[in-house]
């Protein structure tokens, strides 16, 4: 029975991660890469709902990228008493870059500090091009 189970979890895990596709060289790719306690995900691009949270391939030029980032916030300690749980913050964060490149690599980071989150846009020399500029949408949803 436990072996069974254990297959059943491998096999719906392997499912989930699907393999990303082959960057087009005619496009500019980013990669999306979180904090390892966090979570962060293309949300939109331009406006538009974007299909997968791992990356996001553009056209040269300008695009504006939103970002679904989560963190957890509180606890130990924080909140209504001593054991408090700690809460996963969600916050949509906006970076606009006007000169993205045909077959460049950029990355976009997040990191969390003191519960104020950060966004940045990074070239494949690790060159920050661009922050969020708005005041990031956050909130327990």
């Amino acid at each position: 029975m436990r072996m069974l189970l254990a297959l059943t979890l491998l096999a719906s895990l392997c499912a989930c991660a699907s393999k990303l596709p082959e960057p087009d060289p005619r496009m500019a790719w980013i990669d999306v890469a979180p904090d390892p306690s966090d979570t962060l995900m293309a949300n939109r691009l331009d406006d538009k709902r974007w299909g997968d949270g791992r990356y996001y391939q553009v056209m040269p030029g300008k695009h504006e990228l939103e970002l679904r980032y989560q963190f957890e916030a509180g606890g130990g300690g924080g909140g209504f008493g001593m054991n408090a749980e700690p809460t996963i913050i969600t916050c949509y964060m906006e970076l606009h870059y006007d000169q993205f490149e045909a077959g460049k690599r950029y990355r976009v980071e997040a990191r969390n500090a003191a519960n104020q989150p950060m966004a940045w846009l990074y070239d494949d020399q690790r060159n920050v091009l661009a922050r969020h500029e708005i005041f990031p949408r956050c909130g327990p949803f």
